[in-house]
């Protein structure tokens, strides 16, 4: 049966649903607020009903009963397989290699995915200091691999971030593996497309630019010369049935489908 695609959806719906179809069956991913968890909840709902959401407050294979407000929304225990501490979920499954995919996001990335979430400007003398790392630098050096949720503008998509807080592919090709890490990041979803990683040089590259836009807007609010896909194409839309699903089951009073990505 054809899809039916809505005609109309904002950049929130559609980076919902982008990073919905980044996940699939029976994978366990860690998730926060927000758009990452809009996403996931609606891989649950259409195909991937096995989908295992482990939030960092501990709570482990919930489905919430209503959108969960922050990673201790009480809901968040709705039909949970069972709820650990802060120190067992990240040791004892995400040390231990059990999360599948990790959503994150930060203030800058750069064009090998790595974020920084510390300060804008020098370490020592910042422009800004920013909240730091939480459990963001640990999500991605650990988990098999992430997806990067963020606003695509020119100061934030930058050639070299100011600062590292969480690792990407670090300087391109062993980067990672010199410090033992494996995984890395797969996909970057933004509110101007999808960028994925080249295997050899690990650098972003365009893979999906969205509805309504160019590859020379994309091009011109990213901070380094982007590199294109010989397959690039436009990002399939949100169909009617996944934009009825965000409004209606899991964010009907609109709390991030309706304010700013920021």
């Amino acid at each position: 049966m054809a899809k039916e695609y809505a005609k109309d959806f904002s950049f929130q719906e559609l980076m919902a649903t982008a990073a919905s179809r980044e996940l699939k069956d029976h994978e366990t991913v860690f998730v926060g607020v927000g758009i990452p968890q809009l996403g996931a909840l609606l891989a649950q709902r259409t195909h991937a009903p096995n989908l295992t959401l482990i939030y960092e407050s501990g709570v482990i294979g919930t489905r919430p009963a209503r959108l969960p407000l922050s990673i201790g929304d009480p809901t968040l225990v709705s039909g949970t397989y069972g709820i650990f501490s802060f120190y067992e979920t990240f040791s004892l499954l995400l040390q231990r290699g059990f999360i599948d995919v990790g959503f994150v996001g930060g203030a800058q990335v750069d064009k090998f995915g790595n974020i920084n979430s510390t300060v804008i400007g020098d370490y020592q003398k910042p422009k800004v200091r920013l909240p730091g790392s939480g459990g963001g630098c640990e999500i991605a050096g650990l988990a098999k691999r992430i997806i990067i949720i963020t606003p695509h503008e020119k100061r934030r998509m930058m050639e070299k971030v100011d600062f590292i807080t969480s690792p990407g592919f670090i300087d391109g090709p062993g980067g990672r593996e010199r410090f033992g890490l494996n995984g890395g990041p797969s996909a970057v979803v933004t509110t101007m497309g999808v960028l994925r990683f080249d295997e050899k040089t690990k650098e972003m590259y365009l893979d999906t630019y969205h509805p309504g836009l160019s590859i020379d807007q994309v091009k011109q609010n990213t901070g380094w010369d982007l590199k294109i896909s010989p397959n690039v194409k436009e990002t399939e839309p949100p169909t009617v049935k996944e934009v009825e699903i965000l409004r209606k089951e899991l964010d009907p009073q609109g709390i991030y489908l309706k304010k700013a990505v920021t």
